[in-house]
């Protein structure tokens, strides 16, 4: 005979999500109720039932439950929410509540099997009924909380694809690039198979959150093109989750990522900002395909492709503008999609049928757990665990930061008699606030473990400094018992900073012949880029004379002063020396100048020496000596100025000039001459 399942029921509460974003998706609890007198109570529950002085807090607006939905699912609101649509209660099978396993989501002979070879959990492949007990556990949505399963009904025993089928709504395309990936998919049927078998444990969530809002059924395939329902999927561009949602746009929709938990590959979070996001494009765009390619491409992108078309005077439809090839062949992957599942048989493959039931269930947390004792608490492989809770980022869960875990029906059951059979702690790993700056040696000598343990729990490399106010995941102890608060588990972040001395900020003026990048840094024992970045330079660059140039050195670190100073004096020794040569050069020069003038000045004087000879031999000697008198009363020529300059060697050359005039020209007369001088001379001598 089976084991009865556990008598502690399950039940959900469905809190809003705050102003503060603290809460994405749904916020869950679980009630204890009595046992039958055979069970007794089940007081080892206390630790996931509230205790009195805390039910108030469940019932503050960040945790109470929404109230009910309206009757009709309304339109998408301005920020592309809906309100929730009405779901009928049903009541579980047997007149007092007997319990059912609920079996996988799929009915195919590898149910048991998961994509990539991981074990699925053991659930029977039929649905066994249990004897019936009051209090047995019932099977709840987290989409559907306040509504027990009935898993006898119509809808649950229905095809989860024929419901995805019946509410396709947007348009076909039919082109050659549709042609194109339904034959990429077609060849590869083994891609297929595990891409919904993987997808089979969300579909149905994903699905009631579609149709709550009132969107069609093509966004339910979406991450099929995005991830292939990978809630662990990670892009080149550091694109996360089931959803693939950058950094920036996760936090815009209130998806925490931080030291513990990254939101962006929570199941029911980016769901929820998925949906929100793709209403708000299609709000914008008014076209479902306009809003898929700003999803893909970015709607800033997508609004400057419409504008462009729009001053061009063409088309603004998505098939007329002008995308990335990756966006061009986005929308066209999943009318593939579409098409495949609409009728898979023409393209010779087969989809695991899948039950229109939900895979897993919602369990709240309300202490810190290792992830590896909820996984042995449900019956569950560690990564069947992680594939159903894959935000986590530490070997904890922390309940202020993750209140509930998901987990299927059966394993849900084991996990809450397993939590109340425990008797020891539940976590081995807290978190530990670094109160300043400190090595990591100090760090882990102050909370009691190796330093090379520290760093490899934390991922902190060598040579590397805990910034105060830092968060690191330490082992739990008796000084640290309690469960981490809200704060630290909402906004937990590890700041490193490198290991180095104090260093103090050194500043001095580049030469005269300056410096260069390179040269500051080798005087000082630094990096060039460093010196570079420091004083907004290139790393080949030079410091002009005259510039302030900065570094940092170790603030023990002596200064090469006697270095800059020796540099320096060598620097004015080459300086002179080029100075004193190019002075010497400058004087030679200059006094060439001045030997050319003179010749110049010289052949000038006698050449006008010549000329005034000329005309006092012709106008005699009055005339000779006036141009004497106009350079005296400085009348004369430049010539006659420049001889002027010399008075006296210009009175010589006349004086010797006006003799050579009176001596005889005639060669007779200077033979008579030379004959009379002898004998003038010896009358003289008489």
């Amino acid at each position: 005979m089976s084991q009865p399942p556990h008598p502690c029921s399950l039940e959900a509460g469905r809190p809003s999500t705050t102003t503060t974003g603290h809460r994405d998706g749904w916020r869950l609890r679980a009630l204890v109720l009595a046992l039958s007198a055979g069970l007794g109570a089940c007081a080892p529950l206390a630790e996931l039932t509230p205790a009195p002085e805390r039910s108030a807090a469940y019932l503050t607006p960040s945790r109470a439950a929404p109230p009910p939905a309206p009757a009709t699912a309304p339109a998408v609101d301005a920020e592309g929410r809906t309100a929730v649509a009405p779901a009928p209660v049903a009541r579980a099978r047997g007149a007092a509540g007997q319990g059912e396993r609920l079996a996988p989501p799929w009915d195919s002979p590898d149910a048991g099997r998961l994509s990539g070879g991981v074990a699925a959990s053991a659930q029977p492949a039929t649905r066994t009924a249990e004897p019936a007990m009051a209090g047995a556990p019932l099977a709840l949505d987290a989409l559907q909380p306040d509504a027990a399963l009935d898993l006898d009904s119509a809808a649950a025993e229905s095809d989860l694809w024929a419901r995805v089928r019946q509410r396709f709504a947007i348009a076909d395309q039919d082109d050659a690039l549709v042609r194109k990936w339904e034959q990429w998919y077609a060849g590869r049927p083994d891609y297929v198979s595990r891409m919904t078998e993987r997808g089979g444990r969300y579909l149905y969530h994903v699905m009631g959150e579609v149709e709550r809002r009132g969107m069609p059924a093509e966004l339910a395939l979406l991450p099929f093109i995005e991830s292939a329902f990978n809630p662990r999927a990670m892009s080149t561009a550091k694109a996360s989750g089931m959803w693939q949602f950058v950094p920036a746009t996760g936090r815009d929709f209130d998806l925490r990522q931080n030291l513990f938990r990254d939101d962006r590959r929570d199941v029911l979070a980016s769901t929820r900002a998925a949906l929100d996001y793709l209403g708000r494009l299609h709000q914008m765009f008014g076209d479902w395909r306009l809003a898929l390619a700003a999803y893909n491409w970015g709607q800033g992108n997508v609004q400057r492709a419409i504008k462009r078309n729009q001053e061009a005077g063409l088309p603004t439809d998505y098939l007329s503008l002008r995308m990335p090839e990756e966006t061009r062949n986005y929308y066209p992957k999943l009318q593939a999609v579409k098409n495949i599942v609409s009728r898979p048989q023409d393209f010779g493959l087969e989809l695991a049928a899948l039950r229109n039931h939900p895979y897993f269930v919602s369990v709240a947390i309300e202490r810190d757990i290792d992830i590896e004792l909820a996984a042995r608490f449900a019956q569950l492989p560690l990564d069947e665990f992680q594939h159903l809770n894959p935000q986590m980022n530490k070997p904890v869960i922390l309940a202020a930061g993750t209140p509930q875990v998901l987990l299927p029906y059966d394993n849900a059951n084991a996990f809450v008699k397993a939590m109340s059979a425990h008797r020891g702690a539940l976590a081995t790993w807290t978190a530990w606030v670094a109160p300043k700056t400190m090595k990591t040696a100090d760090a882990a000598h102050e909370v009691g473990m190796s330093e090379e343990r520290l760093r490899e729990v934390n991922a902190i490399p060598p040579r590397m400094l805990v910034k105060s106010g830092s968060v690191l995941l330490v082992p739990r102890d008796p000084r640290r018992g309690r469960d981490v608060t809200e704060e630290v588990a909402d906004n937990a972040a590890l700041a490193l900073a490198p290991d180095i001395p104090p260093v103090k900020r050194v500043r001095f003026v580049a030469g005269r012949k300056g410096d260069t990048v390179q040269a500051v840094a080798k005087r000082y024992r630094l990096n060039a880029e460093q010196v570079a970045r420091w004083n907004n330079t290139r790393i080949n660059g030079r410091f002009a004379r005259g510039t302030t140039v900065t570094v940092l050195v170790p603030a023990n670190a002596p200064l090469p002063v006697a270095t800059a100073r020796r540099d320096d004096d060598a620097d004015d020794r080459r300086t002179s020396a080029r100075d004193k040569a190019r002075d010497s050069r400058s004087a030679a020069l200059a006094a060439r100048e001045a030997r050319d003038a003179r010749e110049d000045r010289r052949g000038a004087n006698a050449k006008g020496t010549r000329r005034v000879a000329d005309a006092a031999g012709r106008s005699g000697g009055r005339e000779a000596s006036e141009p004497r008198r106009k350079i005296a009363a400085g009348k004369g020529s430049a010539r006659e100025t420049a001889r002027a300059a010399r008075p006296r060697a210009t009175e010589v050359a006349s004086r010797r000039d006006a003799t050579k005039a009176k001596t005889p020209t005639n060669t007779a007369q200077r033979r008579a001459e030379a004959q009379d001088k002898p004998q003038r001379t010896r009358v003289a001598h008489n």
